[in-house]
């Protein structure tokens, strides 16, 4: 079986680190020999499998720093996956002779790849260039050589991976590319995931499960839980929100979005008896707010695809989430959740109070939304999509390395008949 190489920037916590977990799963179900390369590895902020030894994970080159001065780290970011490849092609490949590599999220490693012959395969989960402002004439002229650097390398994979059909169009409207794209939808491990029971059918939980980054919107959800509140009489049940996210005290972001949601719950006159934030998290933790919650917040808009969406559905949990970007592919809007338009605010509190008037809401469509992920993103079809497209680029690279055999044998004969008829013509 061949022996592939992925190549990851951070392997922290995020659907990004998820998805290349699930890959390298994948691979290994069908036998392959994977091992996993990334800048950066916190074993107290990564999954499971990357920590217990079901996975192979080295890291290397992250002495470079991530920023310089607090300011370049998309070019901090290129540079360190740039050395990583370096590292991978001339240090660990002479002693592990790797047959394909599988790289993600930035495309800059891809030329280093190259030198080796050997096919790559990229994972696009969005183009990198429309994840950043362009604010100032100082940043458009700092991204741009990024931008066209980010085209050139991303054209240099043998196959174009994406998450989803939202991400497919985008893809195909700012980065030109000969190679087709194809969807490829992750996948939630049947083995890492069940569904559980309601621990306190007095209160109804909500919960939202994202990182401490502004463009996850996480004040939506705050704001549509205070606007629940107006929305409900004394009797109501007891409500709780709880909002855990992944964190890492490095990104400056993280830590200011984090104090910006604390401030704002006050403001909101939201204290601890309603709200709880919890920074980071085990998958052990995960399951157990899971397990509490009768409903799930899904805040970002134009998301490019969305894990949390098929974790909360493969535990019976609905969503609620804008209908946007990658969630229109995975939430059957009044069946499986909620897919809400503008105002968004009123629109998620009037989703959520459903659930505290109907009481069987929140079984009913767990119920349909673990159907419907058995069904569309279940581990085994995607794990066996993924290793026909790697035998089907080991097959092309072989043919094409034959087909330039034999166009060399081809002008080799071609130059000898010339030769001899030249010899019989004088």
């Amino acid at each position: 079986m061949p022996r592939i190489a992925i190549l990851h920037p951070d392997l922290g916590i995020g659907g990004a680190e998820r998805l290349i977990i699930d890959i390298a799963l994948a691979l290994k179900f069908y036998g392959h020999d994977v091992d996993i390369y990334t800048n950066f590895h916190d074993k107290r902020r990564c999954f499971d499998e990357t920590r217990n030894g079901q996975l192979n994970v080295f890291v290397a080159c992250s002495w470079f720093p991530r920023n310089i001065f607090g300011r370049f780290h998309a070019l901090c970011a290129y540079i360190r996956f740039i050395l990583l490849a370096i590292y991978v092609v001339y240090i660990a490949s002479k002693e592990k002779q790797y047959d394909i590599f599988l790289c993600d999220q930035i495309s800059a490693c891809i030329p280093v790849l190259k030198r080796t012959e050997k096919p790559i395969l990229f994972y696009c989960h969005y183009p990198d260039q429309l994840l950043t402002k362009r604010e100032s004439l100082a940043k458009k002229l700092y991204r741009w050589p990024i931008d066209v650097f980010e085209v050139y390398t991303t054209c240099l994979a043998d196959r174009i991976l994406v998450n989803s059909a939202y991400t497919q169009s985008i893809f195909e409207k700012y980065i030109s590319s000969k190679i087709p794209v194809d969807i490829l939808y992750p996948t939630i491990p049947d083995q890492i995931v069940s569904s559980y029971s309601n621990e306190n059918e007095n209160s109804i939980n909500f919960l939202s499960i994202n990182r401490f980054e502004r463009k996850k919107d996480l004040k939506l959800a705050l704001h549509s839980f205070a606007y629940l509140r107006t929305l409900l009489n004394s009797n109501s049940k007891l409500i709780h929100l709880y909002i855990i996210g992944g964190y890492d005290e490095r990104l400056r972001e993280n830590v200011e979005y984090y104090n910006e949601l604390v401030q704002l719950a006050n403001e909101l006159n939201l204290d601890s008896s309603l709200i709880t934030f919890v920074r980071s998290f085990s998958d052990e933790q995960k399951r157990e707010y899971l397990s509490k919650a009768h409903c799930i917040l899904y805040t970002p808009r134009f998301e490019h695809f969305g894990i949390v969406p098929l974790e909360a559905m493969q535990a019976e949990r609905p969503v609620i989430a804008t209908a946007t970007g990658g969630p229109l592919e995975t939430i059957i809007n009044n069946k499986t959740g909620f897919l809400c338009d503008e105002p968004l605010i009123e629109t998620f509190a009037k989703c959520m109070k459903e659930f505290i008037d109907n009481k069987n809401l929140s079984k009913q469509m767990g119920q349909e939304g673990k159907r419907h992920v058995n069904e569309k993103f279940s581990f085994k079809p995607f794990a066996k999509k993924l290793n026909e497209h790697i035998n089907e680029i080991l097959i092309r690279k072989n043919n094409s390395k034959k087909n330039l055999f034999f166009l060399l044998i081809i002008v080799i004969c071609f130059i000898l008949l010339l030769v001899i008829a030249g010899f019989f013509l004088r």
